[in-house]
Parts: structure tokens; C-alpha cells; sequence
């Protein structure tokens, strides 16, 4: 099996933002908000190739206090991207939800980098920084949409049990229907990238039923922990 993945040109590459510019120009004739999406893809971008530069350096470091630095800011960005969906509470929600998401996924991460993976050293940054990003990732889009159920809930019908399971139920269904999908429907990103790099579907079978399970765990935990503290904020 050939084990050398694909180089992609930089012209290439360009290529791939020919149908992105195609629904663009639909949105913009349509007024949907078409800047907005502009806005997000230049971002996109220029985010991706800066952590292209800064995770090299990262890797070639191999230093504990610099990935725990690493996860900390991811930490702290999710937290606060998750409340963009209750913008006059986010202030207020900010140490909920970085606690949740720290606790829920931290506690994920720890299970599966250290007994599952069996990291050597724990803090392995080409493992460590990856996953971490996964589960963090789902973690904060999982209570944002849980916020922005609960609210929608809250200003209906102030049980806050009702509220708080409904809102929970919505923000586990893009997770259920991943898991759902997954094999029949799509193939995740993670093992696609394994298969295209050389490793045994098999093997990146299995390393994909951990980051299915380690995004499940985290997305539940991290919900559950910020609707059983948010209480106060909503009523």
C-alpha cells in the first residue's frame, strides 16, 4: 500500500475555491448575508495556514507546558464561540461554559490519550493537540446549540426540567446522527486522512470508533455539566 500522501499544489488548491465562489455569488444574489460567509472562509483560511506554521513548531518542541498552554487557549475560544448563540448572556455564561467544556471533554481526553492511546510521552503533541481539537470542537457545539434551545425553551415555558431536557435532546442530534451515519453515509475526516495516508482501513476503523466514542462522551458531559450549572443565568 503506497504510504506517501498526495502533495497538493498551491494551484490546486485554488481550484478547490471555485465552487465555494459559485455559492457565494448564489447567497449574495439571494441577500443572504453572502459577507458573512466571505468573512468566515477568509478566516478559515488564514487560520488553517497559520496552524499549519504554528503546530510545526509545536510538534518539533515537545514541551508538556506548551500543549497544556495549547489546549487552555482552545479551551477558552470554545467557550466563547459556543455563546455567540445568547449573546446578552454571554458574559455571564463564559466560566459555565469553560468549565463544562473543560471538564467533559478534559475528562475524555484524559481516558483517551493515557489509557486507550497510552500516550508515550502523555503529552505526545502530533496525538495530544489533534484530539484535543476534535473534542473541544464538538464539546463547544454541542452547548451552543443546548444554549440557545434552553432560551428559546425558557422564554416559552418556564420549567427549567422540561426546558433544560429539550435542550439537551437538540443539541445531542447532530452527534446521534453522526454516529448513525458513519460508514453508511460518510466517511469522517480522521479516518479518510488515515486511509489516504497509507494506514489499513482496519486500523483506521478502530481509531475512528475511539474518536466516535470520545465525541459522544465529551458532547454529553460537557452539555449536561453546562445545563445543571446555567440555571440561575436563564431564570
Amino acid at each position: 500500500m503506497n504510504e506517501t500522501l498526495q502533495v497538493i499544489p498551491p494551484f490546486n488548491l485554488v481550484l478547490a475555491f471555485i465552487p465555494v465562489a459559485l455559492v457565494l455569488v448564489v447567497m449574495y444574489r439571494w441577500s443572504l448575508q453572502a459577507t458573512n460567509a466571505a468573512y468566515a472562509l477568509l478566516r478559515m483560511l488564514i487560520q488553517l495556514l497559520l496552524v499549519g506554521y504554528i503546530l510545526t513548531t509545536i510538534f518539533a518542541a515537545e514541551q508538556a507546558w506548551i500543549v497544556t498552554a495549547v489546549m487552555l487557549v482552545m479551551v477558552t475560544a470554545a467557550s466563547w464561540i459556543a455563546l455567540r448563540t445568547v449573546e446578552s448572556k454571554r458574559k455571564q455564561l463564559f466560566l459555565h461554559a469553560f468549565f463544562s467544556i473543560l471538564a467533559g471533554g478534559g475528562l475524555t481526553l484524559v481516558l483517551v490519550t493515557q489509557f486507550v492511546i497510552d500516550l508515550t510521552p502523555w503529552f505526545e503533541p502530533r496525538y495530544m493537540v489533534p484530539l484535543a481539537g476534535m473534542i473541544f470542537a464538538n464539546a463547544m457545539n454541542s452547548v451552543s446549540l443546548a444554549a440557545e434551545r434552553l432560551q428559546a425553551e425558557i422564554a416559552n415555558d418556564p420549567d427549567y426540567r422540561q426546558a433544560r431536557n429539550k435542550a439537551f435532546q437538540a443539541a445531542f442530534i447532530p452527534t446521534v446522527n453522526a454516529m448513525l451515519a458513519v460508514g453508511l453515509v460518510s466517511l469522517p475526516g480522521m479516518m479518510t486522512g488515515q486511509i489516504l495516508s497509507g494506514v489499513s482501513p482496519i486500523i483506521a476503523a478502530h481509531y475512528q470508533i475511539v474518536v466516535m466514542c470520545m465525541i459522544f462522551a465529551s458532547s454529553g458531559l460537557s452539555t449536561a455539566c453546562f445545563l445543571s450549572t446555567c440555571r440561575k443565568q436563564f431564570l
